[in-house]
């Protein structure tokens, strides 16, 4: 059998863009390990929520982040990248939060350069914290990992706030700092992305992130890669989709009492025992009892 890589380096290694899909819980890990995605990302806004359900709002709390990333590690054996916001505090709770994910099976994180209580990187209103104040934090989180595998990406919301020109200076500043990925989150247009890219040491590793009707413009995972960019975060695709079929569904039956006009977005009984495992429990359990 072929080892599992869940070393997010080892998986950029390839030389092809490692696509994040977002998930919220075990379930959806499961499925995006099923599909053949290599990585997922544990994404701040499908766990606010799925939690809370509440925006991404600076709602969440480590303890609630660091809890649903034991679950989806404990549920998959790819990659999982955990979105930690700011890191909950100062480069203490940094610390703290990177050890508790490498307690729990994480294979790196995102950290972000928002006043707390942050909020979505495409929602209005953002603050930033200086430069000076989030690279201590950053380096907390770098010398703190678990081991040197761990993926650490810095990521800066200064474009929205102070322009891209400034986030450009945080891009060189967290790359030069030793950030394993650089995340500029929401840049306008293709434009800028190229920007990005040429104004960044050509070595470093950049982030894409692509929010259906969010700031950036949507390019396929090829496109960025050829574009220079060989992280891509697809966070909200599939909670969207999710809540869209799980809306329909209630909508019938509360019309009809019955499921069967939505039959056609919904799996069978006997097939998401099949996602769930169940024949390997059903095997395990007869081999206990001899």
């Amino acid at each position: 059998m072929t080892p599992v890589v869940t070393n997010v380096a080892s998986l950029l290694a390839t030389g092809k863009p490692l696509a994040l899909p977002g998930v919220w819980d075990a379930l959806s890990a499961k499925l995006a390990a099923r599909a053949g995605f290599r990585a997922v990302l544990l994404s701040g806004y499908c766990t606010s929520a799925t939690r809370l359900g509440a925006p991404d709002f600076g709602l969440l709390t480590q303890t609630e982040v660091v809890d649903t990333a034991a679950r989806v590690c404990a549920a998959v054996d790819i990659a999982v990248i955990v979105d930690i916001d700011t890191g909950y505090g100062n480069a203490l709770n940094v610390e703290r939060t990177v050890r508790e994910l490498g307690r729990v099976g994480a294979a790196g994180c995102f950290l972000e350069d928002q006043v707390w209580p942050k909020r979505c990187g495409h929602m209005e209103g953002k603050q930033v914290v200086p430069l000076d104040e989030y690279l201590p934090k950053l380096q907390a989180a770098l010398a703190s990992r678990p081991d040197p595998g761990f993926h650490v990406t810095a990521r800066t919301d200064a474009r929205a706030v102070l322009g891209l020109d400034d986030a450009i200076t945080r891009a060189r500043a967290c790359a030069a700092a030793g950030a394993d990925a650089v995340f500029v989150e929401a840049p306008e247009s293709a434009d800028e992305m190229a920007q990005v890219r040429t104004s960044v040491p050509a070595d470093v590793t950049l982030v894409a992130n692509m929010v259906e009707h969010g700031k950036t413009p949507l390019r396929s995972v090829a496109e960025l890669g050829a574009a220079g960019y060989a992280l891509v975060a697809l966070p909200v695709a599939a909670l969207l989709a999710a809540t869209h079929a799980i809306e329909h569904v209630f909508a019938v039956m509360a019309r009809d009492g019955a499921s069967a006009a939505a039959a056609n977005v919904m799996r069978s009984f006997p097939e998401m025992n099949e996602i769930l495992g169940l024949a390997e429990l059903y095997r395990r359990e007869r081999q206990w009892r001899g």
